[in-house]
């Protein structure tokens, strides 16, 4: 996959929905009573990134105050949705321990490798930081589809799609946008800026809301690489 490709087509396509007013609003974020869960393997950016990341995010809330914004703690890449999240799934209902043990074999050849945030992308909910990845991540995914696909441990893998890329949401449309223009203005602004490029050393498993926010996260297991 050609990422540069990918993340200027969905740009594309997704900025001229978001002018034309089709873009879609989440009537879940605030819900209090939403209870989809699921455990996720996931990479978190360092400090200095992150920093770079809540600078744009500050010019983003001047035109944009009503959006829900990603904190530090919340930003991640997906490296494989092992139960995607659904209404009622609780952590009891697995052996954790199987988990980690089948994980731990899938990561053990790896070491630390690098990803860049540079750009930004845009869908039709939410604006997504542009990842690019080395080819170990494909391998890592990879090694774990091979390891879950003849397991018997309950998951998800690859059933709402088949993740390739390194993005991060970073803002989610929870109301009626007060000034699409100027919001897409200030995304072409940032299309080809360099948020960071920082060393993967470690993958957490966590137990995780839709969102991913620290309130809800339960980390169970750190992978050194």
């Amino acid at each position: 996959m050609n990422l540069t490709e990918h993340y200027d087509k969905l740009y594309t396509e997704s900025a001229a929905k978001i002018t034309a007013g089709n873009y879609e609003i989440d009537h879940l974020i605030d819900d209090e009573k939403d209870q989809r869960f699921g455990i996720t393997l996931v990479i978190r950016p360092d400090q200095n990134t992150k920093m770079n990341i809540q600078r744009f995010l500050t010019e983003v809330k001047a035109i944009e105050p009503d959006q829900y914004y990603y904190q530090d703690s919340d930003i991640h890449i997906t490296v494989m949705s092992i139960i995607s999240c659904y209404a009622g799934f609780e952590l009891k209902e697995i052996n954790t321990e199987a988990y980690i043990r089948k994980i731990a074999m899938a990561l053990d050849k790896y070491r630390g490798f690098n990803i860049q945030f540079k750009g930004l992308t845009a869908s039709t909910s939410c604006i997504l930081l542009q990842g690019f990845l080395t080819e170990t991540l494909n391998q890592i995914r990879d090694d774990l589809r091979a390891a879950f696909k003849n397991s018997t441990l309950q998951q998800s893998i690859d059933k709402r799609y088949t993740i390739q890329t390194a993005h991060a949401t970073i803002m989610r449309f929870r109301d009626k946008l007060r000034n699409p223009a100027r919001l897409l203005s200030l995304i072409e602004q940032y299309r080809d800026f360099d948020f960071g490029t920082f060393t993967v050393d470690q993958i957490e498993l966590v137990h995780n809301d839709w969102y991913q926010r620290e309130r809800f996260v339960e980390s169970l297991h750190i992978f050194k690489l």
